[in-house]
């Protein structure tokens, strides 16, 4: 287990966590207004062809994988501590081998 942080170092982070949790709000709400624009463009103004679907989907990709490395491997998470706790003992153990005789 990682050692305790001091109080200004576990602000720092909560600060972190919080801004990039916004960013993705923000992220996703202007996806969402813009691809309702651009869907509607789509339908109403230039004819039927549903060419819409492909901003949506390739910004989609953007937004999901923004969301990822925000939630799941951002900083302070239990998917990347845990990863680096491994490498961490991982690194050890094998530095611990090579000091041996």
């Amino acid at each position: 287990m990682s050692p305790p942080l001091s109080p200004e170092a576990l602000e720092a982070l909560a600060h972190r966590r919080a801004q990039a949790k916004l960013g993705w709000y923000a992220h996703a709400a202007i996806y969402v207004v813009v691809n309702l624009v651009v869907f509607a463009m789509s339908v109403y103004a230039f004819g039927s062809r549903p060419w819409s679907v492909y901003p949506l989907l390739g910004w989609g990709l953007g937004v999901a994988l923004h969301g990822i490395s925000v939630f799941v491997l951002g900083s302070g998470s239990s998917v990347r501590e845990r990863m680096v706790q491994r490498e961490r003992e991982a690194l050890k153990r094998q530095q611990d081998r090579a000091d041996q005789p």
